[in-house]
């Protein structure tokens, strides 16, 4: 069977939690003992070691690089259909002869709306509108996009599977002092801080957290991108002494997991919440919110708290800095 897969967001060199759920589930698939002709659909040049597979696979450049969903992907699907097609990220193309498979990680921009541009916020909604409605099958990160998916599209439920992603297996504790040594110098780290892994943006409710969080007691460090309207989030950070790391490579992301007095999600809406689990990876413990699937994800290895509760971060922020036992408890069920 030809399966053709829309590869267009595992190139993506800083990747966060989708094109990092694009990369390595095509890894897996094409790993897999089957016979099966995967067809990759790149809109960048994969660099030559993004992918190591054991089956054989055929990789296809599509141009023009605007409009590659709906122009180019399509173009290439009316000359060479495949058997089926798998789309891991939310924008089934126009035209799409195949059966398809589509994920959709997340409505945040309906949840959320002044969180996105509105070019994008219409955009996605178009696009998973159409996805909802197209596609042959859907799957969903968790249940709380699932329930998303009938509530605002009406997409029928049966066509709907809840899978829950997994996290990159290289992300283990790290004891050893020296890797923690180089990181903390490059990086500038406190000896103790709460981390936080993401987008800087509105909808992680960060500005909360800083207001949450007393820096006489411990320092907040944020690692990830600058996002959409974040500039009131760095100034009231940076006013209370928190450092703003930019993206961090895979290769420093567990050191720093595991160097963290603890990790905090502190978001308004998560689809998934990938961090959360690369966290408890790391042997943090974990402070959530009770913003969309975080406490499906979490369940009770974490400390869950009401998302708009600046009060009820804060106690559980103090939690776990001062009951050891309570660490313990939770590194232990993360």
């Amino acid at each position: 069977m030809r399966i053709g897969i829309d590869a267009s967001r595992a190139t993506t060199a800083q990747r966060t939690g989708t094109e990092a759920y694009s990369l390595a589930i095509i890894r897996a698939l094409i790993d897999l003992d089957s016979p099966h002709d995967w067809r990759l659909y790149f809109r960048d040049k994969p660099p030559s070691d993004l992918l190591a597979p054991t089956h054989p696979y055929t990789h296809t450049l599509l141009r023009p690089r605007r409009l590659w969903t709906h122009v180019g992907l399509s173009r290439e699907l009316l000359r060479r259909p495949p058997d089926r097609l798998f789309i891991p990220a939310h924008v089934l193309p126009l035209y799409h002869p195949s059966p398809s498979v589509v994920t959709v990680h997340d409505l945040g921009y309906l949840h959320f709306p002044q969180a996105h541009p509105l070019r994008q916020r219409l955009y996605l909604d178009g696009s998973t509108r159409f996805s909802a409605r197209y596609a042959t099958a859907l799957i969903a990160d968790s249940e709380a996009t699932r329930r998303d998916l009938i509530d605002h599209y009406r997409a029928p439920s049966e066509k709907i599977t809840v899978v829950y992603p997994g996290f990159d297996a290289a992300l283990k504790p790290v004891r050893h002092p020296a890797p923690r040594t180089a990181v903390a110098e490059k990086y500038g780290l406190p000896k103790k801080f709460l981390l936080h892994v993401g987008t800087v943006q509105p909808r992680k409710n960060l500005e909360r957290l800083i207001e949450a969080c007393d820096p006489a007691d411990i320092a907040l460090v944020f690692a990830g991108r600058r996002g959409w309207l974040a500039d009131s989030i760095y100034e009231k950070g940076k006013a209370k002494g928190a450092l703003f790391l930019d993206y961090v490579a895979d290769d420093d992301l567990a050191v720093l997991y595991s160097m963290a007095t603890a990790y905090v999600a502190p978001s308004l809406y998560e689809g998934f919440g990938f961090t959360v689990l690369e966290a408890m990876a790391c042997g943090t413990p974990v402070i959530c919110s009770d913003g969309g699937s975080l406490p499906e994800v979490a369940g009770d290895a974490a400390l869950i708290v009401p998302a708009r509760d600046t009060q009820a971060l804060a106690e559980a922020i103090r939690r776990v800095m001062d009951d050891d036992e309570l660490r313990r408890t939770m590194i232990m069920q993360g």
